[in-house]
């Protein structure tokens, strides 16, 4: 791994070979699923459960070491997570938890901002807060694809197809992918989605001669790791891979439904195989507000 530890840019090998040992090294996105839908009102008896849930509060242990925002975050985040309180559910206000809580409102207000941060909650103005479904980690170590990552979280994966061509190779996949100047390769391009909410955009570059007939097959339905695995016995050694932070184009900004210029999380990589062949070159969008990565770093490295 590279010395430069700058968030904006870091590169990253990911290994797949069996006995390696990467228990150290704990790195992970953090997937934030679709937050409740916006634009709902808010029913009577769902104030009605938020006024009770107002006078059932636990008291705050206001002597300890625990910050007291901190107990109430952690108090409002066990009821999400219980069951108690459901995804578009509306939280108490800042006044209404200073009063319950008996604590000031910049306390209350930082409790509610602690949840927001956490994918636990979102705020509309002029309406309140409302619950939104927790966020998901995802070990970055562990090469999986899409499709596999996703139904292992209880989601229904889909693509829409944007495009599956055969390109001459260009100079740049030439280099990355080992590969003579005449030869092909199958351009595809997909838009990823989880529960029908548009998750990131993959761009993959795959050698033909490795992989004949491949672009005959549909990959709006199909797992391109999973039929790479499966129908041409592809054993996947590692991926090197630069991460970074950009401005959403266009283009990306309608696709994935986000505002003109958001960020998003950029992941380019190269697999290689077990022999150290390399068989994919591609680039992954992933919206900024529904990932976020972090890395763990072990203590061995530092001097």
């Amino acid at each position: 791994m590279t010395r430069n530890s700058r968030i904006s840019h870091a590169v990253i090998r990911r290994h797949a070979v069996a006995g390696c040992d990467w228990r150290d090294i704990r790195n992970s996105i953090q997937v934030p699923q679709e937050n409740a839908k916006r634009g709902v009102s808010v029913s009577k008896s769902n104030v009605s459960n938020r006024r009770q849930n107002e006078s059932a509060v636990q008291p705050l242990d206001k002597n300890g070491f625990i910050p007291l925002y901190f107990q109430i975050q952690r108090a409002l985040m066990e009821k999400i997570q219980s069951g108690e309180l459901s995804e578009g559910d509306p939280l108490a206000s800042e006044e209404e938890l200073s009063r319950a809580y008996q604590v000031s409102r910049m306390t209350a207000r930082q409790a509610l901002h602690g949840l927001k941060t956490n994918g636990y909650a979102f705020s509309e103005k002029g309406r309140g807060t409302f619950v939104s479904r927790p966020k998901l980690e995802k070990n970055i170590l562990h090469l999986q694809g899409f499709t596999e990552d996703m139904r292992q979280r209880g989601m229904k994966p889909s693509s829409q197809l944007l495009e599956q061509s055969v390109i001459t190779v260009t100079e740049d996949l030439m280099e990355k992918l080992k590969l003579d100047s005449t030869e092909k390769v199958m351009r595809l391009r997909r838009l990823r989605l989880a529960d029908g909410i548009p998750m990131a955009i993959e761009q993959s570059h795959i050698p033909l001669r490795q992989f004949p007939g491949l672009d005959r097959i549909d990959f709006a339905k199909q797992s391109l790791y999973h039929t790479l695995r499966e129908r041409y016995g592809v054993r996947v050694g590692y991926a090197d891979e630069i991460i970074e932070a950009l401005p959403a184009t266009r283009e990306e900004s309608e696709l994935l439904t986000i505002p003109r210029k958001a960020s998003v999380l950029s992941i380019s990589r190269i697999i290689l195989t077990t022999q150290e062949s390399p068989i994919e070159s591609a680039c992954s969008r992933y919206r900024g507000d529904r990932y976020r990565a972090s890395i763990r770093v072990p203590v061995t490295t530092i001097e």
